[in-house]
C-alpha cells in the first residue's frame, strides 16, 4: 500500500475520526463506547467583574481541571474552592467517578488542591516547559 503523509487544510480529518470514532474507540477500549465531550466554564463575580474562573472538560466518565484562575488580589477568600466545589458538582450530575488535574509538582496549585481533597496519582518528569508535572485526582460519588 502506497501511501502520503499531508497536514490537509480542509477539515478532512475532522470528517475521518467522526465517521470512524465509534469503530476505533471499540477495538480501543473493548467494548461500545459513546464518547461525548463537554466542557462547562464556571465565574467568581464581583460587582460585576470576574474575578476567578474555571473550566472543566467532560469525557469517559471523567472530569478534567482545564483551568483554575483568581485574580491574585482576590485569592484567599475562598473563590477557587468554591469555583472548584460547583465543577465538581456538575461532574458528579454528568456521573464522573473522578476529577483530574495537571498542575507543577511541588507548587502552591499542587497545595491548593491537596487542600482541596486531591492526591497525587502520577509525577510527569519535564512534561510542561521542561517542569516536572503531578496528576492530581479526587474521586467522586
Amino acid at each position: 500500500m502506497a501511501f502520503e503523509i499531508v497536514r490537509p487544510a480542509d477539515t478532512s480529518v475532522a470528517q475521518f475520526f467522526q465517521r470512524s470514532e465509534r469503530e476505533n474507540l471499540k477495538s480501543f477500549f473493548g467494548f461500545s463506547v459513546i464518547w461525548h465531550e463537554q466542557s462547562h466554564d464556571f465565574a467568581a463575580v464581583v460587582g460585576g467583574a470576574t474575578v476567578g474562573a474555571l473550566t472543566i472538560r467532560i469525557a469517559a466518565s471523567l472530569a478534567h481541571v482545564e483551568r483554575l484562575f483568581v485574580r491574585p488580589a482576590d485569592r484567599g477568600a475562598g473563590i477557587g474552592r468554591a469555583l472548584l466545589a460547583n465543577s465538581e458538582d456538575v461532574a458528579n450530575y454528568y456521573n464522573c467517578h473522578k476529577m483530574t488535574v495537571l498542575v507543577p509538582s511541588g507548587s502552591t496549585a499542587q497545595r491548593f488542591f491537596e487542600a482541596c481533597g486531591y492526591h497525587q496519582e502520577a509525577l510527569l518528569p519535564q512534561h510542561t516547559f521542561k517542569i516536572d508535572m503531578s496528576v492530581l485526582r479526587k474521586f467522586l460519588l
